[in-house]
């Protein structure tokens, strides 16, 4: 597992439609205002990521809020059709 520290940069409500409520949501690898972000910058200077959520996720969200976001390889699937 690798894990990064991101910073919400902004979060766009989007017109529902249906029962949805869209929500964009960007991130951005965290910069050196602390000592843990320092150490965090020193492996990621530069990151971006950005999604879209439904329902009441996006307020789960707000601007300047940091998460930590964890990379963890996916086993590969076993093989479906070997006998």
């Amino acid at each position: 597992m690798t894990r990064a520290k991101f910073v919400v940069q902004s979060v766009k409500q989007h017109i529902p439609w249906a029962d949805k409520k869209p929500a964009t949501v960007e991130l951005s690898a965290v910069s050196g205002d602390s000592k843990e972000n320092k150490e965090f910058f020193a492996s990621t200077p530069s990151g971006h990521i950005e999604f879209t959520v439904y329902g009441d996720v996006g307020e789960t969200f707000k601007p300047g809020q940091e998460f930590y976001v964890d990379f963890t390889p996916v086993a590969a699937p076993a093989d479906e059709t070997a006998s």
